[in-house]
């Protein structure tokens, strides 16, 4: 069984958006494009390096995807570009169109169930980054066993975030913490299952009054 795990970079009011630079992701209007950038933080680079060593495979979506796409194949000489480069990049997308990057798999149609028959098979951990809309749907399934989150002390007050309206209640275990010389906290959660009163519905009788019928109100008088 292969491990997803999520790394991504968060505001502090937990946006997600344009993390990298300022044309990344303009939908909606967005204008804060880049904002982690302005940070140097020692934890976040230790965090990319110990990511980098370590064997993995690639989950994107495909705007993220085109993204890494034009820029990561030419930047082999350093160690993101070289791990990037090495790894499996399977890519959930409805086009049709080549993938040019090499080492590049489409995932098409059913991808949720696409993404579970991947996770069940034989290799290493499957690494989703940035990938808003993709990443909505891994949650909603339940399919992510790790969360890494770079928090920056920034406030953004309007983006793509990571867990969306919609986002099925869940209890986090805290694994890991650091805070870095930039005021980064990187951090990592872990799914231990649903909150004890998610999807349940108030059993009868509770949540709000029932009528009294005839004979209750005379007991009660």
């Amino acid at each position: 069984m292969r491990k997803i795990v999520a790394i991504t970079q968060l505001s502090l009011d937990g946006v997600m958006q344009a993390p990298g630079g300022p044309d990344e992701d303009t939908q909606s209007g967005f204008t804060h494009g880049g904002w982690a950038m302005l940070f140097q933080d020692n934890a976040v680079l230790a965090s990319v390096d110990k990511l980098m060593s370590g064997k993995f495979d690639i989950l994107l979506g495909r705007r993220t995807y085109d993204i890494f796409a034009g820029y990561w194949p030419h930047h082999g000489d350093n160690s993101i570009g070289k791990a990037f480069n090495k790894a499996v990049k399977y890519v959930a997308t409805r086009k049709t169109d080549s993938l040019p990057w090499d080492k590049s798999l489409r995932v098409g149609g059913d991808v949720v169930k696409a993404i579970k028959k991947l996770k069940a098979s034989k290799g290493p951990s499957l690494h989703v980054w940035g990938s808003s809309a993709f990443l909505q749907s891994l949650i909603t399934a339940g399919l992510v066993d790790e969360y890494q989150f770079w928090t920056f002390p920034v406030v953004l007050g309007y983006g793509k975030r990571l867990f969306e309206s919609g986002a099925p209640p869940q209890r986090l275990k805290l694994v890991h913490s650091q805070t870095g010389s930039g005021g980064v906290v990187v951090s990592t959660y872990r799914p231990v299952g649903p909150l004890p009163s998610a999807g349940k519905k108030p059993a009868t009788g509770k949540g709000k009054p029932q009528p009294k019928t005839k004979a209750k109100a005379k007991r009660a008088r």
